[in-house]
């Protein structure tokens, strides 16, 4: 595991514990919303751009959202093979609805903690 997946790493569980715990309350919109937060920070990870991915996945199959699952179905195999050679288009929220190679703004608190994490590589 990366020096940089290890410093990203409790930023990205704790997001995906909000969205657990949206999950939980019903909070469909915000589950999601914490998953693209994670997507953010782990996305130049290999091992957690693909498991967003996956729990974008999951996410889509409990809304029988076919675009969404299809999307992230293509997704999954872009982070497992692009991933490592730094084919990520920064600030892209990992949803079906955004072209997945779009580079989007990144939220100030989440780039914040991208940086914090790389200059501690």
């Amino acid at each position: 595991m990366s020096s940089f997946t290890q410093k990203i790493s409790p930023f990205v569980q704790h997001e995906i514990a909000l969205a657990n715990e949206s999950r939980n309350k019903g909070e469909l919109n915000a589950e999601f919303s914490h998953l693209e937060n994670a997507h953010v920070l782990g996305q130049e990870s290999t091992y957690h751009h693909v498991k967003v991915h996956y729990l974008m996945l999951l996410w889509g199959f409990r809304q029988k959202r076919l675009a969404e699952v299809m999307g992230q179905m293509f997704r999954i195999f872009g982070a497992l093979t692009k991933t490592m050679l730094g084919f990520v288009p920064a600030g892209n929220t990992g949803g079906s609805n955004i072209s997945p190679f779009k580079r989007l703004p990144i939220k100030p608190e989440l780039a914040n903690i991208i940086q914090q994490a790389k200059n501690n590589v």
